[in-house]
């Protein structure tokens, strides 16, 4: 049966027992056997849940809830017992849904990882489990797949997209006899892959291994209800034994312990957290639990992966030597061509508005560019060393210094240098605002990491303030990096890849760019489901503002119920008016938890 549905099983006990009592007393029954009734199945519930904690070392305030709804049964109290299981079978509901809410929408959002592999096998292709593929094999890697296994390339070209892996934006050129990494993506023509790992030995699942393992080795997130147990109920259960020992009536006691039962911990603090995570969802960020919201309000060190999280991951056209004419040709010539370099070339003529025709004769040279007819005219796009080989003739130097880790492409016109283009990944337009509004939201150090080579990471650590930037970052060294900045507080990753992966889990709280889906969004606590980084500062400021709420409650609660307690100690109230006047202090503070909902 589904975990929520049980407990709505046991909310609907206590308030079938207050029904069904009310209704046996109208008629002139004996209304505490319906109240004794709607007790037990949720005190009979948090015994076994009680034992099956402590085995497990935990503890928390629960025994006071055990113990207030026994010793009202015991004594004679039923209604009194049946008000205190109804609080707590209604906190316990609560914070399972908290819990529990994210589940469906994940299962949308991640993306399924490739199963199968195809195999050459005597002249003829079979498609296999991944899990069949042994050293030696040669595979068929279609357009746009994803390596299964490590292997070295058996086809004499092959261009690839290891920005999973390393970080880098632009395609990656290998020639015949080079080493290859699962978890790459073809972004050229099909080529044949001699495997040289099998599935279970392969990078992708050395990496999947570390993921599991750094999310094993996390210190657990304690519930903040947990942090006040040992010091409230030392103080529960010296006032209640004093007020018996010292009056000899054991309904002091128990007033006392209706009154002391945690409500304010039990209920307030999930209803706070409950609203803050119905908040962030408004921001279009998915919090995968209550907890990850109560690490992320407590937060003090950013690490970042640069490429898909603080750039957009794919080029784009930022500089140009030559005439919007020459940029038109090539691009209509470029429609014939997946590359991305092409892609971000016809994206660039079409945001100019520049009109593109179609092309013709067109002949692609795999990780080399273009040639064509466009308009009668003779076109040629690629590399400035390939075209310059065609023409004969020098392509264009690019205007001015090109970013760390930019890209060119020539084009030539009719066998002669038309224009150079210079392509690089940019940095995302919200990055710099969202990196100083998580400063200014407390935020004490910002680090940046990234697979890419040390010149474009070094640049767009100083364009959005990081301080501090580490290049060439392996899975490895970005999970021992986490464990460094640790010693400056709470750690957040955020990062969009595979290679983020591993270090999502191991930090104290993950944050994943996913608008690609994949084990980055799988390993994360949270998940950006919209394109943009701002909603970051905004989830963090709501989560702090959750917690201090949910603080707020719990010590206006607690202090009244102390309050309440030492009135029922000194026979003030009976155990029923103890019950009615907690049930009054729980919705005062469910009210205030509520804010938690507002900006």
């Amino acid at each position: 049966m589904n975990p929520l549905a049980d407990r709505r099983l046991l909310v609907a006990c206590p308030l079938l027992g207050l029904l069904g009592g009310g209704l046996l007393w109208w008629w002139g029954g004996r209304p505490e056997i319906a109240f004794a009734m709607g007790t037990l199945p949720v005190l009979i519930l948090l015994v076994a849940e009680m034992i099956r904690s402590l085995r497990q070392g935990a503890f928390g305030l629960d025994l006071i809830a055990a113990l207030a709804m026994a010793a009202g049964l015991a004594m004679g109290e039923p209604l009194a017992a049946n008000i205190v299981g109804l609080m707590y079978a209604g906190g316990q509901y609560l914070e399972d849904y908290a819990h529990r809410r994210a589940g469906a929408e994940m299962t949308a959002l991640l993306a399924r990882q490739p199963r199968t592999a195809l195999r050459h096998d005597g002249g003829a292709l079979t498609e296999i489990p991944i899990e069949q593929i042994a050293v030696g094999d040669l595979l068929l890697i279609r357009r746009g797949a994803v390596l299964p296994v490590d292997g070295t390339l058996a086809s004499p070209l092959a261009m690839l997209d290891t920005a999973a892996l390393t970080g880098e934006p632009m395609p990656v050129r290998f020639a015949a006899g080079e080493a290859m990494l699962s978890g790459c993506a073809n972004a050229g023509d099909a080529f044949d892959l001699r495997a040289t790992t099998d599935a279970a030995e392969s990078t992708y699942a050395g990496i999947v291994r570390m993921v599991r393992s750094a999310a094993d080795s996390r210190a657990p997130m304690a519930r903040l209800a947990d942090q006040w147990s040992l010091g409230f109920l030392a103080v529960t259960l010296i006032l209640a034994g004093g007020a018996w020992a010292i009056t000899g009536e054991a309904q002091r006691a128990l007033a006392v312990l209706v009154i002391a039962t945690p409500c304010p911990l039990i209920l307030a603090v999930p209803v706070a957290l409950l609203a803050g995570l119905s908040r962030t969802a408004k921001l279009g960020v998915l919090v995968k639990s209550a907890a990850v919201l109560e690490a992320m309000a407590r937060i003090r060190v950013l690490v970042m992966d640069k490429t898909g999280t603080i750039t957009a991951g794919s080029p784009a056209l930022t500089a140009m030597a030559g005439h919007e004419e020459a940029l038109r040709l090539a691009a209509s010539l470029d429609q014939a061509s997946e590359h991305p370099i092409a892609r971000a070339l016809v994206a660039a003529a079409r945001a100019r508005g520049l009109t593109l025709t179609t092309p013709a004769e067109v002949r692609e040279v795999p990780g080399e560019g273009v040639t064509g007819l466009v308009e009668g005219r003779a076109v040629a796009v690629g590399g400035p060393a390939w075209v310059a080989q065609l023409t004969g003739q020098a392509a264009l130097p690019p205007p001015g210094e090109a970013p760390a880790g930019a890209l060119l492409c020539a084009i030539a016109l009719e066998g002669a240098p038309a224009a150079t283009l210079v392509f690089a990944d940019q940095l995302r337009p919200d990055a710099v605002a969202t990196v100083a509004a998580l400063r200014a939201d407390g935020i004490t150090r910002i680090i940046l990491a990234s697979g890419d080579a040390a010149a474009p990471v070094q640049a767009a650590a100083q364009a959005v303030g990081a301080d501090s930037a580490h290049a060439r970052q392996s899975p490895a060294d970005k999970v021992a990096l986490i464990a460094a900045a640790r010693a400056d507080g709470p750690v957040l990753m955020l990062g969009d890849g595979l290679n983020d992966a591993p270090a999502l889990a191991a930090a104290d709280v993950g944050v994943a760019v996913a608008t690609k889906g994949g084990a980055a969004a799988e390993a994360a606590d949270a998940v950006l489901l919209v394109d943009g980084l701002s909603r970051l500062a905004g989830t963090l400021r709501a989560a702090r503002r959750a917690r201090a709420i949910a603080l707020q409650s719990v010590t206006v609660g607690i202090g009244l119920s102390t309050m309440g307690m030492v009135a029922a100690a000194f026979g003030y109230l009976s155990p029923v008016q103890g019950a009615i006047l907690q049930e009054v202090i729980d919705a005062a503070v469910i009210l205030n938890a509520l804010r938690a909902l507002n900006d």
